[in-house]
């Protein structure tokens, strides 16, 4: 049975209270439906003269934008002759402007399953303008496509919150976009008036590739499902001088850097990875860090995913580069996300007691195991707001 989306069962069966009302849509491209069908051009069929305004997360509401702290301005969409707002430009946060004239703003976005991905902090900041100004929240569910089954990571520590953080969530939540919104609504008290349109057909153990729905890349760096899938382990890259990938074909599938020898990364490792192949090979990224110039390093093959764990994987990886390469290896320096102080690698972990325990060496499934209490208490609350 192919998965329905939030957007299509909403088409389907428009509810009554939406008749009549100032409608409006944060969105990107991957707002589509199985025909690829976006979201702003169904709705804006199926209510007539009701759709006002338009919203785009980070990377812009065509996902043009490569990477963070690259802004978005707001424009007017020529064919339906509305506002469109960035949420990633002069404010993150809508103003009264933007929100206050609209009766009902519907979200349909395609999360990919990990705290440090901004688009589910962009939500939060919507549901809480939402609540200020009197405006009906409706989110149209869509797929976590690394699973609702799997779970990872330490939950963020308060002293770590940012916009790739905001609330005590582990790296991999295993939540669809509308759970966490309910979530969000109702544990972490933001409290406004929200709908959920779930999705029929998704079960919690299917990867994106199982739910038959096509892949739109909903940023530039997650081209395929794949690449989300390696997502929540391979993005703390981007908190060090070890290139993700970005500037090449295989975003977070590919890492390293010039310095690294990758047969004594190897050895380093002590052993191999669960549910994966690391393939050594040599990339030239186009942008980005060391544009230009060979960089040694690895691509991560999937070989069974659900013994493949992103998070353990690239902090082990991330443990063993420390070990073989720390004269040549350093953490990313701020300017991350619009926080100018702290390390970017602490906002991206989530706690800056993760790396100062991996700078001295301890071993990751000790570190894990400190973490487990927290992670047990917040799969136990967020199991609450399961909609599957």
């Amino acid at each position: 049975m192919k998965v329905q989306t939030g957007l299509e069962r909403l088409i389907e069966s428009p509810p009554e209270w939406l008749k009549g009302k100032k409608i409006g849509l944060l969105c990107n491209p991957a707002s589509i439906d199985s025909q690829f069908r976006h979201a702003s051009q169904l709705i804006h069929r199926m209510f007539p003269e009701q759709l006002t305004a338009l919203y785009s997360p980070q990377h812009g509401f065509h996902a043009e934008k490569q990477d963070n702290m690259i802004e978005s301005d707001s424009f007017t969409d020529q064919t339906l002759n509305i506002p469109v707002y960035s949420l990633y430009g002069k404010t993150r946060i809508p103003t009264r402007q933007m929100i206050k004239p609209v009766d009902v703003l519907i979200i349909d976005l395609q999360d990919v399953g990990t705290r440090v991905y901004t688009f589910i902090h962009t939500v939060s900041y919507c549901m809480e303008a939402a609540k200020t100004f009197g405006t009906r929240v409706l989110v149209l569910d869509r797929p976590n496509p690394v699973t609702g089954c799997m779970i990872e990571g330490n939950c963020l520590s308060p002293d770590c919150r940012s916009f790739v953080g905001r609330f005590p969530i582990p790296m991999r939540h295993g939540m669809t976009i509308g759970e966490l919104c309910l979530l969000f609504n109702h544990h972490f008290g933001i409290g406004c008036e929200l709908d959920v349109i779930p999705m029929s057909g998704w079960k919690r153990h299917m990867y994106f590739e199982d739910s038959g729905l096509p892949w739109v890349a909903p940023s530039p760096n997650l081209p395929t499902p794949v690449s989300a899938r390696v997502y929540p382990g391979q993005v703390l890259w981007e908190g060090t001088n070890i290139s993700e990938g970005r500037g090449t074909t295989q975003p977070f599938e590919t890492f390293g850097a010039p310095f690294i020898d990758t047969q004594t990364l190897l050895n380093n490792l002590k052993g191999t990875i669960p549910g994966a192949i690391l393939r050594k090979t040599v990339f030239e990224p186009t942008s980005n860090k060391w544009q230009n110039c060979a960089c040694n390093g690895f691509q991560i093959h999937i070989t069974d995913p659900y013994l493949y764990h992103p998070y353990r994987t690239s902090l082990k990886l991330l443990h063993a580069i420390i070990a073989g390469f720390k004269n040549d290896f350093s953490w990313k320096q701020p300017p991350y996300e619009y926080e100018f102080e702290r390390l970017p690698i602490d906002l991206i972990l989530g706690g800056q007691h993760i790396r100062t325990r991996i700078e001295r060496g301890d071993d990751i499934d000790d570190i894990e195991a400190s973490w487990q209490p927290e992670l047990d208490q917040f799969i136990n609350t967020s199991k609450k707001f399961y909609l599957y």
